[in-house]
């Protein structure tokens, strides 16, 4: 039986139509520490990469078709077929596979033209379902892809209501600092399948070359149309306020024989500059007894690295909340397992961030994570924070 909020609007339910692209590539080169993959797949799988991208699409889809089934459908495959959804997607590893691996019987509407897929590809994804009408287009990938959906969309015009075509993120890709994107997969599928609202939200993107550099030169690359929902992520925020304190206390109470892994960011790096080392702005480093074991590591690199005790050492994205899972996957669920972990925040920039959020890529380990954390923010002082 449906649930009380389904079984009302039953009577009225009104076809969705959801196109579905893939990057398959997005995030590859996140764990082996490329801090992105645009023009490094060669480079990324050589380093081991595996594909991340596919298994969050099914992932999202899966809670597409969950929330289907709560609206009285009788299966997935019903759901795609017209029941409530009719699901388009482009072709094999694109959309198509995931689609059918999650239980939806899609409609191909073009397939990539070699075995290596491009941008190219998904833009042609996204004229294809624009052309057939779509509701929304529901993509998984990073910044680089949100960057492609959302030009092409902006090329496709705007209806009557001079809104374009709305579009929403499965966060897959390295960096995800657009306001565009789910906080999870599963909150994507949610939000694909019961959003009622539009909102404009903003498409960011850096140069991928001068952030390896430990740079971050962002850009705003196009403004679109979004489902309104909580979990949506914010645009990623710069936050004042001094953390030297914060710094110095940290330092001042790191244990001998203890190994921590010092993740990207600002706060964290003024704790590694009173500590004295000279880390990797923007990736994970291992430092123990004084000295620096790994700078900007893989997740190969820390995986060797780790001691018998161990300390991930992290700061939450500003107006975003996230500790782990954006710009930081070196700090993979196996990495994560083997470690403690230690979230370290100014006042300033917590009252900014609100809630935490974890996306490892492991459900399991995300619900571990859950809970009321206490988050350092000074010499001697520390919050509770809640992880959601």
């Amino acid at each position: 039986m449906a649930n009380g909020l389904y079984a009302a609007r039953a009577k009225g339910r009104r076809m969705r139509t959801i196109g579905v692209v893939v990057n398959p590539i997005a995030g590859m080169g996140g764990r082996v520490g490329l801090k992105g993959t645009d023009e490094r797949v060669a480079e990324a799988r050589d380093r081991g990469a595996e594909a991340r991208a596919p298994e969050r699409a099914t992932a999202a889809l899966r809670a597409l078709a969950d929330v289907t089934n709560a609206a009285g459908v009788a299966d997935a495959t019903n759901a795609a077929d017209g029941a409530d959804i009719t699901l388009l997607t482009y072709g094999g590893e694109m959309g198509e596979s995931e689609a059918r691996e999650a239980g939806f019987t899609p409609t191909v509407v073009g397939h990539p033209e070699d075995a290596e897929t491009t941008a190219a590809d998904t833009r042609d994804a996204v004229r294809g379902f624009v052309e057939r009408g779509v509701d929304l287009v529901l993509f998984v990938g990073g910044d680089g892809t949100a960057t492609d959906v959302a030009t092409t969309l902006d090329e496709a015009g705007v209806d009557e209501a001079g809104s374009n075509t709305p579009m929403l993120g499965v966060p897959a890709g390295v960096k995800v600092y657009s306001s565009v994107f789910a906080r999870t997969p599963r909150d994507a599928g949610r939000i694909a399948a019961t959003f009622e609202r539009t909102e404009r939200r903003e498409v960011n993107d850096i140069d991928e070359d001068a952030y390896r550099e430990g740079e971050v030169r962002a850009a705003l690359k196009a403004v679109a149309t979004v489902p309104v929902a909580e979990a949506l992520q914010s645009g990623k925020q710069r936050t004042t306020g001094s953390v030297e304190t914060l710094a110095a206390g940290f330092a001042a109470d790191a244990e001998a024989g203890v190994t921590y892994l010092f993740g990207p960011g600002g706060t964290v790096g003024a704790i590694e500059r009173e500590l004295g080392i000279a880390g990797s702005p923007l990736g994970v480093d291992v430092w123990r007894d004084g000295d620096l074991l790994v700078r900007d590591g893989s997740e190969a690199e820390l995986l060797d690295a780790l001691g018998e005790r161990n300390i991930v050492v992290v700061s939450p994205i500003g107006g975003q909340g996230f500790v782990l899972g954006r710009g930081n996957q070196q700090l993979s669920p196996a990495v994560v397992r083997q470690c403690d972990l230690s979230v370290v925040a100014s006042p300033a920039k917590l009252a900014a961030t609100g809630v935490l959020h974890v996306d490892t890529g492991d459900t399991e380990l995300d619900a571990d994570l859950r809970g009321w954390i206490g988050v350092r923010t000074g010499r001697h002082t520390s919050q509770l924070v809640r992880i959601e």
